[in-house]
């Protein structure tokens, strides 16, 4: 980062590379993107083409980030006001918000392009509703009106395996729309737990999360309650004959640790169980879906 002196001798700070990095969200891209290949691989029983596997990644992965820069745009304001959030790239104003929406801009042709001649289109006009879904639905709409913003909204952040299914198949099934339930019923409990220790910025920043408008015990309650929802939802592969046995006993023993830390939680038998609960809720997707990798391929080896 550089430093630039105006006029009035205030020093204003301009954007380095790692900014415009910043701005696409790259750990969250990358989740998105192993749940994306992940959809690939489910749906061959064989190698995902080559030329699916790296330009449908590459798609999603641009039109993600496109999504992501838009958020940062949207929510400078909120950003300045919360500890997380505060030294973000158009919060501090390093990246002014019209090269950010021409970064974003660029990063989404770029990606839709890739999806539509590459890939399928299909696969880019469902890109395109997830990246409308998160960057306008939710962010610009549903994150300010209601505290039920994460429930409505995560069915634009559940889509990549869907996304990387229909870069393979070119259509629907009905076990890709599986793991979109499973990433579905994950998003509440994962973000409440975060919300809960993240209460004070969120009430200050005016953002209508459930522990602002209902108060923790109740989204604790909502987390516990969700959490079996989602271990019910994570075993369907196993019942609809997607997955096999290996799958099973992952899924429950992840669960089984997802569900001590949602009881946990509601309890508060445990220091910081809320960020705890949180980011053991990235390590348990990250493993499911691993798992259930891992058990496909299993079962074709052993066919």
């Amino acid at each position: 980062m550089s430093k630039t002196f105006q006029n009035n001798g205030s020093i204003q700070e301009t954007a380095h590379w790692r900014d415009y990095l910043e701005l696409t969200k790259p750990r969250v891209v990358a989740l998105m993107v192993l749940t994306v290949v992940i959809g690939m691989c489910l749906a061959t029983p064989g190698m995902v083409p080559l030329d699916i596997l790296i330009f449908g990644n590459l798609g999603v992965a641009l039109s993600a980030a496109s999504a992501a820069v838009i958020n940062h745009v949207v929510d400078r304001q909120i950003d300045t006001v919360m500890a997380r959030t505060h030294k973000r790239p158009v919060a501090t104003g390093r990246v002014e918000p019209l090269q950010a929406l021409l970064f974003a801009l660029a990063l989404g042709v770029s990606g839709m392009g890739i999806l539509v001649f590459l890939v399928n289109p299909l696969t880019a006009w469902l890109t395109l509703a997830s990246l409308i879904g998160y960057a306008v639905i939710y962010t610009l709409i549903l994150k300010r009106a209601t505290p039920q913003n994460i429930v409505i909204g995560g069915i634009a952040g559940a889509s990549p395996p869907l996304l990387g299914w229909t870069a393979v198949t070119g259509h629907f099934e009905g076990h890709a729309l599986l793991l979109v339930l499973i990433i579905f019923a994950w998003t509440p409990p994962h973000f409440w737990a975060l919300a809960i220790h993240r209460k004070d910025e969120y009430a200050k920043a005016d953002i209508p999360m459930l522990p602002v408008t209902h108060g923790e015990a109740y989204t604790k309650l909502h987390i516990l309650l969700y959490t079996v929802i989602m271990i019910i939802a994570s075993v369907l592969p196993f019942l609809t004959g997607m997955s096999g046995i290996i799958y099973l006993a992952g899924a429950l023993i992840l669960g089984g640790r997802f569900l001590y830390w949602a009881i946990a939680l509601l309890r508060e038998s445990r220091p910081h169980a809320a960020i705890k609960t949180f980011r053991y809720s990235i390590t348990y997707l990250m493993l499911l879906f691993v798992v259930l990798l891992v058990d496909h391929y299993a079962f074709y080896l052993w066919l």
